[in-house]
């Protein structure tokens, strides 16, 4: 006999009416967290630099989505971004901050210019883009912010002494954004994602020795697939995770726990 669907677990973990924002959407990882969150029913704007892949990514989703091509390497232009984000839609109450850069740099030949760069994208810009929308979560007494975390937040890897910095830092801030917002109604959490393919990653899957060798190190024997991302963001972009806040979660198959 057929199992029937559950509508009440079905919203449970729906944002429909609700209006997302997601950096990095015109690639990887946040491109797929932006189409999710569209087609579970939200509004959502993407942020990114590159006008024609933003273009790609907000056609077959129609009205849902819309985008803004806004460099956040600028680093006078975070509320600028943010007001052209709210004249979409208006203000978003569900942030994801998927944009990212991984210099790779080893620790002897870190320059400042990759420490800064680095700093500023992945730990700078998800505070202040999130400070700005606060504001307006505050007023309706609910907001989800969804950092993008990593395995580095809790582990040294080769060349990645800025990124990982800037990692640590997410988990965090992230605990200090719930700290200070979830008795407003805005829960803030993080995904930690294991080695998925992306743009990010390339080197490391180019390398099919080392994407193996990753695969080996998870508990359920293989890396990440961008459909494994869905569940975890829309769980804590909805009602599901209504108590559930300052938590960095680890989507990597098991690669910490080993």
């Amino acid at each position: 006999m057929a199992s029937q669907s559950d509508p009440m677990a079905e919203n449970l973990f729906s944002v429909a009416g609700h209006i997302a924002c997601v950096t990095g959407a015109s690639s990887g990882l946040g491109r797929f967290v932006a189409t999710a969150l569209a087609q579970a029913g939200a509004s959502v704007i993407g942020v990114a630099r590159r006008a024609d892949a933003l273009k790609e990514w907000q056609h077959p989703l129609g009205d849902k989505a819309g985008y803004i091509c806004h460099d956040l390497m600028e680093g006078d232009g975070i509320a600028a971004a943010a007001d052209k984000v709210s004249a979409v839609f208006g203000p978003p109450d569900i942030v994801v901050h998927a944009a990212g850069v991984n210099t790779r740099e080893s620790a002897d030949n870190v320059t400042a210019k990759g420490w800064e760069d680095t700093i500023w994208l992945n730990l700078t810009v998800p505070f202040f883009l999130s400070q700005q929308f606060v504001p307006a979560m505050k007023a309706q007494k609910w907001g989800r912010i969804i950092n993008f975390a990593s395995l580095q937040t809790v582990r040294a890897f080769p060349n990645g002494i800025a990124y990982g910095a800037s990692k640590g830092g997410i988990g965090q801030v992230t605990r200090a954004m719930a700290e200070a917002w979830s008795g407003d109604g805005i829960n803030a959490n993080a995904i930690a994602p294991g080695f998925f393919p992306t743009e990010l990653t390339a080197p490391v899957f180019n390398d099919a020795g080392q994407a193996a060798r990753n695969a080996s190190q998870t508990c359920i024997g293989r890396n990440g697939q961008l459909e494994d991302i869905k569940g975890p963001v829309l769980f804590l972009a909805s009602k599901a995770s209504a108590y559930v806040t300052g938590h960095v979660l680890m989507v990597d198959g098991g690669f910490t726990a080993k």
